[in-house]
């Protein structure tokens, strides 16, 4: 089942952190949404008592917020695929003078602060095309080592047994959806096979 959000830049984003620029701040509600509605929505047209897999995805800004909702509601998720996740959403713009990727990025400030260990299984993918910005000028894309952070934050915090993180990245892959078609396969069978 597919979702879009009406509003994206309001709708997606990390529930109650909105980004520097106020982008993000209808992003509980989006989670409500998906938890209050759309679960008990679909539990109830499948005709089960409980699902044997709930698995969650998104692209970009969607990929931040579906890691944001599974992480809140592993209660009823327990895995999530993210493709070219916007893990940069930040609480300071990176041009400020005491702008810092430890302090100012809230995903990963989210999951430092956090003491759950959620039973999720986790999928990325990120292209090495998709764009030009590199903040701290290694030679590596944002998109790309924000990713990497994020999956290194799991590892070391323990979070994730080392086999329930699967981590993706096309050299060639760019930042739109024929990118993520061609990945998309692949997570299906990653987060359904039998």
């Amino acid at each position: 089942m597919g979702v879009h959000a009406g509003d994206r830049e309001q709708e997606y984003g990390v529930a109650g952190y909105p980004d520097f620029l106020k982008r993000g701040s209808k992003a509980g509600f989006y989670d409500a949404f998906i938890n209050n509605e759309l679960y008990p929505f679909a539990k109830k047209n499948a005709t089960v008592r409980k699902f044997k897999t709930v698995a969650i995805a998104g692209c970009s800004l969607g990929g931040l917020s579906a890691f944001d909702i599974a992480w809140n509601r592993a209660d009823k998720i327990d895995k999530v695929g993210v493709f070219s996740g916007s893990f940069w959403w930040r609480d300071k713009d990176d041009k400020a003078a005491d702008y810092s990727d430890d302090k100012n990025r809230v995903m990963m400030n989210k999951l430092k602060a956090s003491r759950k260990r959620p039973a999720l299984k986790y999928w990325f993918y990120a292209g090495g095309k998709e764009e030009d910005g590199d903040r701290d000028k290694d030679g590596i894309i944002d998109v790309v080592d924000d990713t990497k952070d994020l999956v290194a934050l799991l590892k070391n915090k323990n979070i994730a047994m080392p086999g329930d993180i699967s981590y993706i990245e096309d050299p060639n892959g760019k930042h739109d959806h024929e990118a993520w078609r061609k990945q998309f396969a692949d997570f299906l069978v990653w987060g359904f096979k039998r």
